[in-house]
Order: C-alpha cells, then structure tokens, then sequence
C-alpha cells in the first residue's frame, strides 16, 4: 500500500472485529511512527499500548460508570471552543447530522445519540487500544506534535491492513484510565485510539471534507 492510498484509505472505524492484533505488528508500528516530527525533536507523546485482560478491565469499568450514570471528569483541557465560528461551526454541525443520520437518529434524540456514542466505552470491539499522553508543562506547538505521531501511527496501521478510530470521548473518563494505566501524574490523557480489523459488516459513511479552495491558497504568482 503506497501513501496515497493509506491517507485515502484511513478513516475513523466504529467497527472492530475480535480477531487480535499480533503483538509484534504493533510493536513494528509504534517503533517507526516514532520517527513522526516533532519541535527541537522532543517527542512528547507518551504512550500505553493495551489489549487482553487490561484493556478488557478498562471497558468493564467505563461500562459500569456509563451505566450508573456517573458524570463525565473534570476536563483537563477544552476539545472545542465554546462557540465554533464559521466554518467550524457548520463542518461539526455537518458531521454530526452525517453520522447519525446514517444510523437513522433525527437530531432531537438525544438518547439515541448517546448511545451511538457510548461505543466508545468499548472501544467499537477493537481488541487494541492506544492511550496517549502529553506531559502538563507543555504548550500548544507540542500538542500539535502529538497530532503528526497519531497520524503517522493510523498510516502505518493501514500499511499493515489494520484500521483505526481515534478518541477525545477516553479524555471524558481519564480517571478511569488511569486507575488502569496508573501513568505519571504530571501527564494529561489527550485521546484514545481503537486499533483492530474492520468489521464489514458494520456500515459506515464516510466524512467528506471540504474543497481545495476552502483551506488552501497557493501564491504563485499567476
């Protein structure tokens, strides 16, 4: 697979088979992603890799906190402004009718949405799932350099016939995974990633994105 075709290719999957990943496939994908470009070098992703009895552990209890109704934790850092301008604004607004529009929730059910969502907690099936971290003294151009190694990472995993769905929704219970992973506390939970064989039979509609001429200029002086 060349790298056309893996950018192409990846998108957020919510639909995993069981079939386990090979340790040694992921051990090859994380040791070259860490050649993904970072600021001066620093490299300021730390990662846990889980599967088996822990990662079983972890969905266990984020599905015993949805189901008793526990409030989200207290957040460590904003997703999202509180009020998106145009045409952020609009392209989130689209991708949610998108998206629930193709499991056939109308807008105005709420319940429903939340329980698309709460596959989260299980990780859509995947039998994988990377937990990544950034230490709190860092700033927003180190932040950033997470966003080309999880990159890197779910490019690599297409490489290897492997999907992926990244996940800010694991930062809503960073408390819970941390009394699985016990990292550092100078660290911040910044996202999840699922990682496993796609589930065919799981359908999906893929995001579109925006024109050329929305997000690009070119000065060439034509």
């Amino acid at each position: 697979m060349d790298v056309f075709e893996a950018v192409t290719s990846r998108r957020a999957v919510r639909g995993f088979t069981d079939r386990p990943v090979p340790k040694e496939v992921l051990e090859r994908v994380l040791s070259t992603a860490a050649w993904a470009p970072s600021g001066s070098n620093l490299q300021p992703w730390h990662v846990y890799l889980l599967t088996g009895g822990p990662l079983a552990a972890l969905k266990k209890c984020a599905g015993e906190r949805l189901a008793a109704g526990d409030p989200w934790d207290e957040p460590e850092y904003e997703q999202y402004p509180p009020e998106l301008k145009s045409p952020y604004r609009e392209r989130r607004s689209a991708f949610g009718e998108q998206r629930y529009g193709a499991l056939g929730i109308p807008r105005e059910d709420v319940e429903a949405r939340q329980r698309a969502a709460s596959g989260n907690w299980e990780c859509f099936g995947a039998p994988a799932a990377l937990f990544c971290y950034i230490d709190r003294d860092l700033g927003p151009a180190q932040w950033s350099d997470l966003g080309m190694y999880l990159q890197t990472v779910m490019l690599l995993l297409r490489a290897e016939g492997l999907h992926s769905c990244t996940q800010m929704a694991w930062a809503k219970y960073h408390r819970s995974v941390a009394e699985i992973l016990s990292p550092p506390d100078e660290l911040i939970l910044f996202c999840g990633m699922s990682i496993g064989f796609e589930d065919a039979a799981v359908d999906h509609v893929r995001t579109g994105r925006a024109p050329l001429g929305e997000t690009v200029t070119f000065v060439d002086g034509d």
